[in-house]
């Protein structure tokens, strides 16, 4: 069964510093819930999916149901910034193996909210989300033209998520992004950066490159290679007009991202990682962003849903960023 739930005022809460006036609020002062009648013209929207069904279909370690929750916690506290309009639209819960059915639920609200002139930003949940929240976007874009939409995925994850399978799960969203691009005959452009030589077999290394997958892989993303990252990230920019980034928790060194079914041994840090998605914000061309794999239940002391906030958060600033400065 799926439910779609409206937002949740109680998560919203924490420290309130009313001597330092507007300048002292928080995030958990200035979200609002999505209203139907308010207009969401340049709009931050967050909505969450949770859900794991997508986990336990690839054999992972479930918990990741939890997820938006705990980063709309860790997202409560974080300072706002002056004039930024950020909306809860709640979420889409998966309960059982209804996995499909949520998908598409999601894929529906994010459409709605792209309708509407909102930049929204998916919270899981695993990384089945990445096929809402294409369907989502695709949904949105061919509604607006007969023309095939150049969208450019940008995965930071140590895993392609290209397995085969009948069944969707959390380990074959692009494949199944792949095959509908070929069905409706769009390009399909899709760069992974962070992969694990250790994390992939050589099927799915031999099935990126079949598909024209970019990649770059852990070891080539340390600080010593970030200028090399950015023109990989520039390049990719360059051919698409619409971006997609989604955010896979476990490209972060297990020491940074416990809280996640399949933690990295190795890796790449987050003063690589915040930098690309700086990059991504500011070219103008980013329509959605989502976050995937925080495990709450393997988390420690939250710190992995913290740095899924920051990271939210990183997004946020970014493109709001970027609009002050050309609008």
């Amino acid at each position: 069964m799926t439910m779609r739930t409206e937002a949740d005022p109680t998560v919203w809460q924490g420290r309130v510093d009313a001597e330092e006036g507007v300048l002292g609020q928080r995030w958990h002062q200035t979200v609002r819930s999505l209203d139907a009648a308010s207009p969401l013209t340049g709009a931050v929207a967050l909505a969450g999916f949770a859900c794991d069904a997508g986990v336990a279909r690839n054999h992972g370690r479930v918990g990741a149901q939890a997820g938006p929750a705990a980063i709309r916690r860790m997202l409560a506290n974080l300072p706002a910034r002056p004039g930024r309009a950020i909306v809860d639209a709640g979420d889409v819960t998966c309960q059982g193996d209804a996995l499909e059915a949520a998908q598409d639920v999601l894929s529906g609200v994010l459409r709605g909210l792209l309708d509407r002139g909102a930049f929204p930003i998916a919270l899981g949940g695993g990384h089945e989300i990445a096929w809402a929240s294409f369907g989502g976007l695709a949904r949105h874009l061919a509604a607006r033209s007969a023309q095939p939409p150049r969208i450019g995925i940008l995965n930071l994850d140590a895993h392609f998520d290209l397995r085969a399978g009948e069944r969707g799960s959390s380990g074959t969203p692009f494949r199944q992004i792949a095959e509908d691009c070929a069905r409706r005959g769009w390009p399909f452009h899709y760069a992974c950066l962070g992969i694990s030589a250790y994390a992939n077999t050589e099927a799915l290394f031999a099935r990126a490159k079949q598909l024209g997958v970019r990649w770059l892989r852990d070891d080539e993303m340390d600080l010593l290679h970030l200028p090399r990252v950015l023109q990989t990230v520039d390049t990719f920019l360059a051919e698409v007009d619409h971006v997609y980034l989604t955010m896979c928790l476990d490209v972060l060194p297990a020491g940074v991202a416990p809280g996640v079914s399949a933690p990295s041994a190795r890796g790449v840090v987050m003063e690589v990682i915040e930098p690309i998605v700086d990059r991504i914000a500011a070219s103008g061309k980013l329509r959605l962003a989502d976050v995937a794999e925080l495990n709450p239940s393997l988390d420690i002391d939250n710190q992995t849903a913290r740095v899924a906030a920051r990271l939210v958060a990183r997004v946020v600033d970014g493109i709001a960023s970027r609009g002050a400065a050309h609008g």
